[in-house]
């Protein structure tokens, strides 16, 4: 009997893009960029990490952003838990403007090639919360 060489597309996890958005006094723009640039070399070498870039606004100096693509949730949450992220990249994210960052890739483009996935979100995430998870409710 042989094993299949990749698994069937339906259980492979969407792609995950993250997306921090930074806003920086541009008197301290030098030394900030060097920050993004080693949060960018971290995560960059953990695992699940493709993608990772650094940007400036065009047309706002002051604003900045750290993007990085992850093969799944799953990936960028372990590398979030790293010591590596908690001890040199955690005082960096922390400057992070406070809003969602974390993206489902549902339809991409890489040159040529085509990424598609349907959701993984569960149908009942914006209904259920953490406490809500077992079968019974009942006050304690």
């Amino acid at each position: 009997m042989s094993t299949p060489t990749s698994l069937p597309e339906w259980t492979q996890p969407a792609p995950l893009l993250v997306i921090a958005r930074f806003a920086v006094p541009e008197a301290e723009a030098a030394a900030f960029s060097a920050e993004l640039r080693e949060m960018a070399d971290l995560l960059a070498g953990l695992h699940g990490c493709t993608l990772v870039d650094v940007g400036r606004a065009t047309d706002d100096p002051t604003l900045w952003v750290l993007s990085s693509s992850w093969e799944s949730v799953g990936d960028y949450r372990r590398a979030l838990s790293s010591y590596d992220i908690k001890v040199r990249g955690v005082p960096v994210l922390s400057r992070a403007v406070d809003e969602p960052s974390a993206f489902e890739v549902l339809y991409g483009r890489r040159g040529e090639a085509v990424v598609s996935a349907s959701s993984a979100r569960a149908v009942d995430a914006d209904t259920v919360g953490l406490g809500d998870v077992t079968a019974f409710n009942e006050p304690r």
